[in-house]
């Protein structure tokens, strides 16, 4: 197993009360759903002791400060505001994906409602905006714009998601796409938007962002490789739950349109309005006869070389890009 990369051992408790702080501005109500969905109380209000994930993008961002030379500690208000972001996507994610659960106990809106769900996933976006805005130095305005495009691209990929759900003909290349917007964007936005904020060069900002880009499209490849062959004990998620969902992840796809005769079948099956649990056994087996996993796996391993690239040419001090490698490597190596 991989070990857990010191940046995000160490970042939530440096960004945790920021991003308590911000959160407490909301209203009780609205608060109470959002200190539930980011895991820090219980259904009751009650408090949590229990980790509240793993504080992946606030980590992106308090290293892309260290990779301007600044302090981490600057890249603050940004580590705030893409896990605000993040919140936000997955609270309206879970309600049009129909996702009951997540993270191991039911989903925001199977507790509050949707209505409640949707009206926090909103603030948190607000708020996201507002913490950026408020951060001093020069970069507080590009660092606002830069986050709002990227939730624009957030919502473009999952309204391109969600139009895959009614087609059986999705290219690779489209599905791709769909994957920049709705996962890399923020990834992305994680990793540059540190260094952004300390008001970095573009060159050194665009290489960052090159990376997040890389990485997240990665990080997706496996996600989607989860959400077939993961164990639900680590996922959160039932077997072949995105079998069952009819889910178009880049594996599917990638099988869909693979010239052999198990695409053909694969097809035939997934068409079908209802899969028993050997149907869906024989899916995944397609699945991986027709390449999709096959190349799920060397288009993730060919994307964490491309990041590294980005890297190289970004010139950063060893040590930050060390620990960039090894976030990549964490969070690409997900059997845990």
């Amino acid at each position: 197993m991989t070990t857990v990369p010191v940046s995000l051992t160490d970042v939530r408790e440096l960004v945790d009360g920021a991003l308590r702080a911000a959160v407490g501005r909301l209203d009780p109500r609205t608060y109470r759903v959002a200190a539930y969905h980011l895991g820090w109380t219980d259904e009751e209000g009650r408090p949590r002791k229990t980790p509240a994930g793993k504080a992946l993008r606030p980590a992106l961002a308090l290293l892309s400060a260290r990779a301007a030379l600044a302090p981490p500690e600057s890249a603050l208000p940004g580590a705030v505001a893409v896990e605000l972001t993040h919140a936000f996507s997955l609270l309206h994610d879970d309600i049009m994906d129909g996702d009951r659960t997540r993270r191991h106990r039911p989903a925001a809106w199977t507790v509050f409602g949707e209505a409640s769900a949707i009206l926090a996933g909103d603030a948190l976006m607000a708020l996201a905006v507002e913490v950026l805005l408020e951060a001093p130095g020069q970069g507080s305005a590009r660092a606002a714009r830069g986050l709002t495009a990227t939730t624009r691209r957030l919502i473009t990929g999952q309204a391109l998601d969600m139009d895959f759900e009614t087609r059986r003909q999705i290219g690779v290349d489209e599905c791709l796409a769909m994957a920049s917007d709705k996962t890399a964007a923020l990834l992305a936005c994680s990793c540059s938007i540190g260094a952004v904020l300390d008001g970095a060069p573009e060159p050194l900002s665009d290489a960052l962002d090159a990376f997040g880009t890389d990485l997240g499209i990665a990080f997706q490849l496996v996600d989607d490789l989860l959400g077939i062959w993961g164990d639900p004990a680590t996922t959160g998620k039932p077997a072949l739950s995105d079998l069952r969902s009819r889910k178009m992840s880049l594996p599917i796809v990638a099988a869909l349109n693979a010239d052999k005769p198990e695409a053909a079948r694969l097809a035939e099956l997934y068409a079908r309005p209802d899969l028993s649990e050997d149907d869906l056994e024989e899916v995944a087996g397609l699945v991986e006869a027709a390449g999709g996993r096959a190349w799920a796996e060397m288009e993730a391993e060919s994307r964490i070389q491309r990041a590294a690239e980005h890297l190289v040419s970004a010139r950063l001090p060893e040590p930050v890009r060390a620990e960039f490698l090894h976030i990549a490597d964490f969070v690409t190596r997900r059997d845990h």
